[in-house]
């Protein structure tokens, strides 16, 4: 099944075949100790469940394209992307606080790179069989989790967070093993990169490794960091120390994203951090139902280290890890570590100018902060809906006891919503003109776990519709949609008992 055909008509020439896309790999120029050359092990009698037409139309290729053998012979395995080189890159990294040495793409292959007006996109399989980083594991992925990143991924772009895309979804009846016998799939995912911390963390110790990875880096996605001082071309500590200082603001910035849109990423291992601010990796993720500030998703996580309110100390702690790493380039620890003093001080400029669209109110005001924490508080103790409590905050005028029913203690909610009303009036903007601000800043829908397990247990029927209907809504969750009540619904009560983890 194939996405919506009103696909925004692409920038650039639309190719009916893969061939006719203009691929490379520029990660393959890399040192050949960054990745080794191999073929994915395509599952047995592959089929495409879903493709995605957008992401497709992102990279030049037509929706006739997606209906090839030869599209689904790439996203499956079983043939190289067209001008592409196939590899498997070698990273390191910090697992749950605890340094795990040398991993890598344990289950993903690097396809290329195709080449756009608007930009480079990697194409990478992930669920595509061994590699020399697998560490034990199958290399293979199952059709459960697959079906959860698929969605994700365009629910993130949709809520306009930085993320990896999903351009295919290829299922297979072959047998995997987790904590119960399930069957494989393989994601087509792209991305500007896919390089993480971990990569730079691999060659703390290796000058010339780490210069070479530097550098491409820069280069390619960082290129402002080399404009000159003063009429001089910028010094090699310079380009260092704004290369570090870009990242700790990308990170700061999707840090406050995470937190406002409610997501638990699940496992922010440094070797799951995009060195380009993007939101990758997702295994055991899940978007709030009822509001737990230290509410954590992943169900292998016993100590809580990656809950939701742990998520923006996580990050700041990993930044120091990266810093770290560069430290064979030259610069010393506390040169480097003044690149990321400023972090929390990103974090709350860009988490305060969200919360003050998501709130409803003008600029950022003293007492805000305030008001929000005692929003989260009231939240936390009435276990109220995350999503749908920011949402039913706009209609508060017309709509007070659709709000009210979301928390058991009606009274104390009463008490926020008259200093709330209060701050409004210090606005003195027009209730109609908030409420649409509001609804621009507060999704209807996001890609609750019920949902997604309803999708998976259609998939596993064969069935691609509940996924076609989940992205139809996720791809724009401000704009409320007639028919979709129950994708905007409280979650029910069986879905309490779902739970994700690690093995995902």
């Amino acid at each position: 099944m194939y996405g919506p055909l009103n696909v925004p008509r692409a920038s650039h020439a639309m190719f009916n075949r893969l061939d006719g896309l203009k691929v490379c790999n520029s990660f393959a120029s890399l040192p050949e100790n960054f990745y080794t050359r191999l073929s994915p092990h395509a599952p047995g009698a592959p089929h495409l469940l879903h493709a995605n037409a957008q992401v497709a139309a992102l990279l030049g290729l037509s929706e006739a394209a997606l209906r090839t053998p030869e599209f689904l012979a790439v996203c499956a395995g079983q043939q190289p992307l067209p001008g592409g080189q196939t590899l498997a890159s070698v990273y390191s990294g910090h697992q749950f606080g605890v340094w795990a040495g040398q991993l890598g793409d344990g289950r993903a292959h690097l396809l290329g790179e195709v080449i756009t007006p608007q930009g480079n996109w990697e194409v990478q399989l992930k669920g595509s069989g061994r590699t020399p980083y697998s560490r034990m594991g199958d290399g293979k992925a199952v059709l459960r989790s697959s079906v959860r990143e698929y969605l994700v991924s365009e629910a993130m772009a949709g809520l306009g967070i930085p993320t990896t895309r999903a351009l295919a979804l290829v299922v297979s009846d072959d047998p995997v093993y987790r904590e119960t016998v399930e069957t494989a799939a393989v994601v087509t995912r792209v991305a500007p990169s896919f390089v993480r911390f971990g990569h730079f963390e691999h060659w703390a110790r290796s000058h010339d490794e780490q210069k070479a990875l530097f550098d491409y880096v820069v280069d390619r996605f960082y290129p402002e960091c080399r404009d000159p001082e003063g009429g001089e071309p910028a010094s090699d500590d310079a380009v260092l120390l704004r290369f570090l200082r870009a990242v700790v603001k990308r990170t700061a910035r999707l840090m406050a994203q995470w937190q406002l849109a409610g997501f638990c990423h699940g496992v922010m291992n440094t070797d799951n951090m995009s060195i380009l601010g993007l939101t990758i990796d997702y295994g055991p993720y899940g978007f709030m139902d009822a509001f737990k500030a230290n509410h954590v998703c992943n169900h292998s996580d016993t100590n809580g280290r990656y809950a939701w309110n742990a998520q923006p100390a996580v990050a700041h702690w990993n930044l120091y890890r990266l810093a770290s790493s560069l430290m064979v380039l030259g610069a010393d620890g506390a040169t480097l570590g003044a690149q990321i003093e400023p972090y929390e001080a990103d974090f709350l400029a860009a988490y305060h100018a969200q919360a003050a669209d998501k709130l409803g109110v003008g600029a950022w005001r003293e007492g805000d902060e305030n008001l929000l924490n005692d929003w989260w508080g009231l939240l936390h103790t009435q276990a109220a809906d995350f999503t749908l409590s920011f949402r039913r905050l706009a209609r508060i005028e017309q709509a007070p006891e659709a709000f009210l029913q979301l928390f058991a203690d009606q009274q104390a909610a009463r008490h926020w919503l008259t200093r709330y009303q209060a701050r409004l009036q210090q606005d003195a903007r027009p209730a109609d003109e908030r409420e649409q601000k509001m609804d621009r800043a507060n999704p209807l829908y996001v890609l609750r776990n019920h949902l997604a397990q309803q999708a998976i247990d259609a998939a596993t029927r064969g069935d691609a519709s509940e996924i076609e209907q989940l992205l139809t809504i996720l791809r724009d969750p401000y704009t409320e949609r007639p028919g979709y009540e129950a994708y905007a619904a409280l979650p029910p009560d069986w879905s309490q008992e779902l739970s994700v983890s690690c093995s995902s």
